[in-house]
Parts: C-alpha cells; sequence; structure tokens
C-alpha cells in the first residue's frame, strides 16, 4: 500500500480494505490509457476514518460524513470511488478475522443496494457522473472482478442485483427510495427556495432506517443562505462544542480553508493559502504542506488560481469561497467569517483574570414580536487590550412549538450582571433598555451607578440607546467596533452564539445611517450579542477617554470562576 497509517492502529477500519479495493479495481479518470486510481495520502486518511468501527460492536461510527475542500480539489473523482465501493465492495461490518482485524460483506448479502448522486442539478450531477463512468472504463480491473456489471449512460446495473443512478433534488423517486449510500454534492447550492434542504431531510432518512451511509461534498458555503452545507456545518459545531449531548459521534466533519488572514493581494500569502487549502491536490513543486515528508506535487495549478484571482473582473469574495474554501459572507453581511474568525485566532490565548478593568454592553429583549423571540445578550470588554468575551447569551431554542411561551431567564441574568461587577472592575456599563427592559437597566444604574468611570448620561449612567433619533451615533459605534476588528485592535473569545450573532447581523441603513439588522424580521437567526458587543466597545472607548485605565483597581484576591 503507498499509504502511511493515518492512526496508528488506535481504531479499527474498513478503510484500509477499502483502499486496497479502490486501487486495485477502478481507473483513474482523464487518461488516455488506462492506470489505477490512487487516491492520495490525504484522501486515504479520510476514508480510513470514514470506514472507522466501534471496536466493541463492530459497527461503523460514522454514518454522516462532510467533505469541504476547494474546487479542483478532487472530491469529484474521489466520491465516485467511494459509490462505487459501496456498490459492490464489503463495506458492511461483519465481525473480525482470526487476527482481530475487521471484515465486511457486500451490501448485496443485506438488502439490494441502491447508491444515489444526487445534486441541486443536472449538470452538477454530471461533475460526479462523468467522473465514475471514466472510472468504470473497459480497461478497469472491476470488470474482471465483477463479471456482470454495466455501466450504462444514465445508471449502471451492478451485477446480480443492485444500481447506481445519478439523481436531482427534484426527482419524485427520491421519496420512499432505500438508499445504501448517498453523495449529496454541492450542498452549498441546496436551499429551501429551490427546495433542496426538503429533500436532504427525506432522501437522510430514507439512508439512515436501512442502516446507510452518506457524504456531502461542498465548497464553501454562504453565511445567511441557509444552504444545506451551512445547515449541515452548525449541527457539526453542535457536537463538536457539546452542545448536542446526546450525539458525541456520527458525523465526521472535514473542512479545510486557507488562514483567516491570507492576504490576496500579496504573492507569498496568497500562494501559502492556497498550498493549505489544496494540500496534496497542490501542484506546488515543493509538494505538500500536510505531511512530513511531503507528498509528491498533485494537479492543481496553483500559479493559475492566483492569476485568477488577480484579474480585475474576478470578485475577492467569490475566490475566497471557490479557491481558498473560505466560508466569507453574504453580500450585505456586516462582518465576514475570516475577519471574525482571525479575531478569534489573536484572542485564542487570553486569559481574564479576576478585578480585570471592563466595560459591558448589554441588548435585551423580552416577548415576541415575528417569529422566534430576540435573544438578550451581555457581552464584555477588556479596556487592557480590547479582548472582547461572551458573558452570557440567553436564547430560545429551535422549536418553534416553544417560542410562544419562552421567556428571557430574569433572575440568572440578574445574577450574571452582579457576578460580573463582582469578579471584574466595571469601568462602564452600556445597556439598550428597549424591549421592556429599561426599569431592570435603571436597577442596575440605582446600585451600581456610581462604581462607574464613564457614563452614558449624566442623569442615567447605563442608558445607551440603539434607537430614537440616535442613527449618528449608532453607525459611527458600529463603525469604530468594525474598524477595531478589522485592524486587529479588536480580538474575540469565540464563544459559539457570540460568533454566531456577529455574523448573522447584516447591514441596514436606519435614516440614512449604518444600522445593524437580521436577514428578515422573521429570521430566527439573531444579532443581539452582536449589539451588545457593539456597545461593549462604545463603553470601553469612553472608558479610556474618561480616564479609567489611571484609576484601575487593584484585584480583590478572591477567585471567581469564569461566567459562562
Amino acid at each position: 500500500m503507498p499509504f502511511k497509517p493515518a492512526f496508528d492502529g488506535e481504531w479499527p477500519t474498513l478503510g484500509d480494505y477499502a483502499l486496497e479495493w479502490i486501487i486495485g479495481n477502478l481507473a483513474a479518470p482523464d487518461r488516455e490509457d488506462y492506470e489505477p486510481f490512487i487516491p492520495t495520502q490525504e484522501q486515504a486518511d479520510f476514508i480510513r476514518d470514514f470506514y472507522r468501527l466501534d471496536p466493541v460492536s463492530c459497527r461503523r461510527i460514522y454514518k454522516r460524513g462532510v467533505l469541504s475542500r476547494s474546487r479542483g480539489w478532487g472530491k469529484s473523482p474521489f466520491i465516485s470511488a467511494l459509490a462505487i465501493l459501496e456498490g459492490l465492495g464489503d463495506v458492511v461490518p461483519d465481525g473480525w478475522d482470526a487476527d482481530g482485524r475487521p471484515v465486511g460483506k457486500p451490501w448485496r448479502t443485506v438488502r439490494t443496494p441502491l447508491v444515489q448522486i444526487v445534486a441541486a442539478s443536472e449538470a452538477q450531477t454530471n461533475n460526479s457522473w462523468s467522473s465514475l463512468l471514466e472510472m468504470l472504463s473497459g480497461s478497469a480491473p472491476v470488470f474482471d472482478n465483477y463479471p456482470g456489471l454495466e455501466p450504462l449512460g444514465g445508471f449502471v446495473n451492478l451485477p446480480r442485483v443492485g444500481t447506481i443512478l445519478p439523481v436531482t433534488t427534484s426527482a419524485t423517486s427520491l421519496k420512499g427510495a432505500r438508499p445504501v449510500f448517498i453523495v449529496c454534492d454541492q450542498t452549498e447550492q441546496w436551499t429551501a427556495s429551490n427546495g433542496a434542504v426538503g429533500v436532504y431531510n427525506v432522501i437522510a432518512n430514507n439512508c439512515y432506517k436501512v442502516g446507510g451511509s452518506l457524504i456531502e461534498t461542498p465548497n464553501a458555503y454562504t453565511p445567511g443562505l441557509k444552504s444545506q452545507a451551512e445547515i449541515t456545518a452548525v449541527a457539526a459545531r453542535d457536537i463538536i462544542e457539546g452542545r448536542n449531548t446526546r450525539l458525541s459521534t456520527g458525523m465526521l466533519y472535514d473542512h479545510r480553508e486557507a488562514p483567516a488572514d491570507t492576504d490576496l493581494a500579496d504573492a507569498d500569502s496568497l500562494l501559502a493559502g492556497l498550498r493549505i487549502a489544496y494540500g496534496d491536490s497542490s501542484g506546488h513543486p515543493d509538494g505538500c504542506v500536510l505531511h512530513d515528508p511531503p507528498c509528491d506535487p498533485g494537479w492543481v495549478d496553483l500559479d493559475g488560481i492566483r492569476e485568477r484571482i488577480w484579474q480585475t473582473d474576478a470578485d475577492p469574495q467569490q475566490s475566497r469561497s471557490d479557491w481558498l474554501n473560505q466560508i466569507t459572507n453574504a453580500t450585505d453581511s456586516w462582518l465576514s467569517q475570516p475577519e471574525v474568525k482571525l479575531a478569534v485566532e489573536h484572542g485564542r490565548d487570553v486569559v481574564l483574570a479576576d478585578g480585570d478593568q471592563v466595560a459591558l454592553g448589554f441588548d435585551g429583549s423580552r416577548g415576541r414580536a415575528k417569529g422566534k423571540p430576540d435573544a438578550t445578550a451581555l457581552i464584555g470588554c477588556r479596556l487592557s487590550d480590547g479582548h472582547v468575551f461572551e458573558i452570557g447569551v440567553w436564547e430560545a431554542d429551535e422549536i418553534p412549538s416553544s417560542w410562544d411561551s419562552w421567556e428571557p431567564p430574569l433572575t440568572v441574568i440578574e445574577a450574571a450582571v452582579a457576578a460580573a461587577f463582582d469578579r471584574f472592575d466595571v469601568a462602564a456599563f452600556y445597556a439598550d433598555p428597549a424591549k421592556d427592559w429599561r426599569s431592570y437597566v435603571n436597577g442596575w444604574e440605582a446600585k451600581y451607578g456610581g462604581r462607574v468611570t464613564a457614563k452614558a448620561r449624566r442623569d442615567h449612567p447605563f442608558e445607551w440607546w440603539m434607537t430614537g433619533g440616535r442613527a449618528s451615533a449608532v453607525q459611527q459605534a458600529i463603525e469604530d467596533f468594525e474598524g477595531a476588528l478589522r485592524n486587529g485592535d479588536a480580538t474575540l473569545s469565540g464563544e459559539f452564539r457570540l460568533i454566531q450573532h456577529l455574523t448573522n447581523a447584516r447591514r441596514r441603513l436606519s435614516h440614512g445611517k449604518l444600522a445593524l439588522g437580521k436577514e428578515n424580521d422573521y429570521s430566527p437567526h439573531k444579532i443581539d450579542a452582536a449589539v451588545a458587543a457593539v456597545l461593549a466597545w462604545q463603553a470601553r472607548l469612553d472608558a479610556i477617554a474618561a480616564g479609567a485605565t489611571q484609576l484601575q483597581k487593584k484585584p480583590t484576591g478572591h477567585t471567581l470562576k469564569r461566567l459562562r
């Protein structure tokens, strides 16, 4: 085998068998004469991981996979190889051999194998389907090993029983089918508006009910479009970050993109970013940057991609999405994903200490006007370095039936404010008192107003309205925080809700001035933590201007747990 083990035998996998099967049976596409299809080391690692088995039950760990890479990386032939493998190979776990190694059996011994390659349009489906047919060219060994295999233009008949076929998300045949393996291609283009998100749920249910598996192969998605790729990414983060406590495994999410600080205008920075994004498929003469020693150069012409990126008619955001595989932003987004991600990277090692001098920002909502209730957020910002961190974000869950009765946990929020004043030296606290929060904000003013250095107003030190004829002040505050994030003056702590709300926020106009808004009035994707972060930053600026850094108190000496 031309591969080194990906995980040094720490867990059993049918992936080594899968690699041997692919190399021994399939032809490489885009070749005049027969050559075996040999996955790259990077692809081999994915295969070994995707076919991982539980060492006790011998069941597949992953029923759902995501392989997100740049355009031209080689997803189509790679996923076509897996589709053929699933239709013919011994990929159903069937216990252990005498040496304790896992063995498998073909799907046809369990049920009639149906493999589907699904995309939002026929043109997209053809990307993978044409590769699949080339891999089943007449000289491929698979015909000697599987007599009766019959590849046709619109489908592939498997020996004895079973089919591989391409379909679109509009096909009525998807309902009620019983596929053992599904390729969901370019799911960044599967949206609710074209009906594909609903279809995804149908085909995923079809697959799970027969014990099958599926793999999505998206390019970078556009945040806010709510494509299936974005929905899956959020579900993966819920598992990885522990918010879905009922499901600790079950999804293999493999996304790689160029570093957030990749500079499109700088030749060296751009080349370095492209080499990371393309991995083993990079055609750079020094080979890949993923493995030591480096793999041989791949097939992607990075100099050609750089030339395209630098052409004046190339859209920068599209270039980042297509070539760097960076999740960027919707056209009206306030901040881009790379900008936010870079601020998180710069704040990754920041540690807060008791007694730190901070500013607080608060945006609250009570009741429900349209759709999902708005969230309530309390955000902090340290004066010394501009580090913005989440103290608390309280938001209804995603179940619409609970929205009518949801209320922010008032006692918990009151306790969070009290704990923040107890732990930190709060130099300023700016709160938008709209949506029935004014009485609470007034209570906090009465209790803590004498302790702050900077005050929003002489009579109401905490009230900083985001409405009410203050369009110019609001625009300035938004622009100040936006600029601080982009030039590195502000860093982020990286909590899920804070990052989510920052990237949810859209640019809007209010009385001719910049404001922040949701994608639409009924959107369930909230922005309250973004507003609170703007308020915290403005409070920091005003506190510094008022001389707060010269008045900083010494730590009290007590130890408190960091607020979550």
